[in-house]
């Protein structure tokens, strides 16, 4: 029953967030909220401090006509939405800037922990089933490593998987990240869909890495895990891992319902002869289970000559099975650890596999972070076979493929790595360097 004119008075000393939080009571508020002269006093405080204290009295008038103009044809909510835009895009800004210098190692950012804390990057899921319903998923529990962060849902609210159709991964950070305030999951947020699974016959279509007495895992493509209860068909947990390679930008710049593209790798000046073939690569590799560390080696120098070139990949050898490199031990037993609510555990012969390749310039060539399995080895006997089994662990996706041995040694109970080897696909070769292998 309050005066229009009122409530604009009222609503002209709100901030931005607490504006949001009023255009949500009813369409009246809503409108009001929208006033253009509302949001274009706080888009020009917002460009204050870039302005000057001195200022002639001339400049000060000249922006009193500029201000009404600016009033007049323009829709309800175009300031609002100017004012969004414009803290947006200062943000993406100062976020890029903060994750440019790089770690000589990885050849990623060196404070990425730093800046997703800084920028109130947060992730969650939404289930949605096949009549459309959708059921979103908060408050994961985070595990950061050197080149990743591995992200767990676990809840006792899971819909049926029965019922389920599609998962989607989102990044979310706040709408008005300059605000002085924490962020707060109930106030304006901005979403950008990092990747879409499909959930339809999961069990059938989907790898499973391993299983315990309670669990059962299933891998989907990019790093997702999906922990099944054994007894009965529905989710115990959810488990991404995430590759610190564009996750920023992933996360931060994309939309809600596009996913966002790295722009397109500039061919270098001085492309690699075909014949002479790809050298100086470096490859950093983890191996963990979400809580701990089995393996975390870096190898430099890789190389690959013209006689590795064979069906279309490119071989990069860095562990041979005959000695040519030293062997790598794994630190205590590989599996990967998870937990709900309830019950904790741990599936073995499983573990998550963090690959960075760094071409000869150190820039990231090829990055994934995925969970794999370990299985027994079906070649002939060889070399190691009397020091214990052979395991093999594959990985392959768009862009190459990645095969691993271990050694079980029986008398000191852990795994060796023996042989690991690289295959990258010609396709991605040739469109990173603009030539023809």
């Amino acid at each position: 029953s309050m005066p229009t004119e009122m409530l604009l008075k009222i609503f002209s000393y709100l901030d931005a967030v607490s504006l949001f939080s009023a255009g949500c009571v009813n369409k009246h508020f809503y409108d009001l909220a929208n006033d253009n002269g509302i949001w274009l006093k706080l888009y020009s405080s917002s460009l204050q401090p870039k302005w000057t204290m001195c200022k002639t009295k001339s400049k000060q008038t000249e922006t009193v006509p500029l201000g009404c103009a600016a009033l007049q044809d323009k829709k309800p909510g175009y300031w609002k939405k100017e004012y969004i835009l414009k803290q947006t895009s200062a943000f993406k800004t100062r976020v890029m800037r903060l994750v440019k210098p790089l770690d000589p190692y990885t050849g990623l950012p060196c404070v990425n922990k730093e800046a997703m804390r800084i920028s109130g990057l947060s992730w969650i899921i939404v289930l949605k089933d096949r009549n459309g319903k959708e059921h979103v998923m908060e408050k994961p529990k985070l595990s950061f490593k050197d080149t990743s962060v591995t992200v767990l849902w676990c809840g006792r609210d899971w819909p049926c998987l029965d019922i389920l159709s599609t998962l989607k991964l989102f990044g979310v950070t706040p709408l008005l990240p300059e605000q002085s305030r924490p962020p707060n999951k109930k106030g304006p947020r901005r979403f950008a869909l990092i990747a879409e699974y499909s959930l339809a016959n999961l069990t059938e279509s989907s790898v499973a890495v391993g299983a315990d007495e309670l669990v059962q895992l299933f891998s989907l493509n990019p790093g997702l895990l999906v922990g099944n209860w054994k007894e009965k068909n529905e989710i115990a947990f959810i488990m991404a891992s995430l590759h610190y390679n564009q996750l920023l930008e992933r996360s931060i710049l994309g939309s809600a319902t596009v996913q966002d593209a790295p722009p397109p790798n500039q061919p270098f000046v001085d492309d690699p002869d075909p014949e002479y073939g790809l050298h100086d690569y470096s490859l950093h590799l983890d191996l963990h289970g979400r809580s701990c560390m089995y393996l975390c080696g870096t190898y430099n120098g890789l190389f690959c000559r013209k006689g590795d070139i064979e069906n279309g990949y490119l071989r990069l050898t860095v562990v041979s099975l005959k000695g040519s490199r030293k062997h790598w031990p794994i630190i205590g037993t590989l599996g990967i650890c998870w937990e709900t609510d309830v019950s904790k555990g741990n599936v073995k012969g499983c573990f998550m596999m963090d690959l960075t390749l760094l071409d000869d310039s150190r820039k990231p060539f090829w990055c994934f972070s995925a969970p794999l399995r370990m299985e027994l080895s079906s070649r002939p006997p060889g070399l190691y076979d009397h020091m214990g089994h052979i395991f093999t662990a594959n990985y392959a996706d768009a862009e190459g493929k990645v095969c691993v041995e271990f050694v079980w040694l029986e008398e000191t109970k852990e795994y060796l790595v023996v042989s690991l080897v690289l295959y990258v696909s010609t396709r991605k070769v040739n469109s990173w360097y603009g030539t023809n292998y």
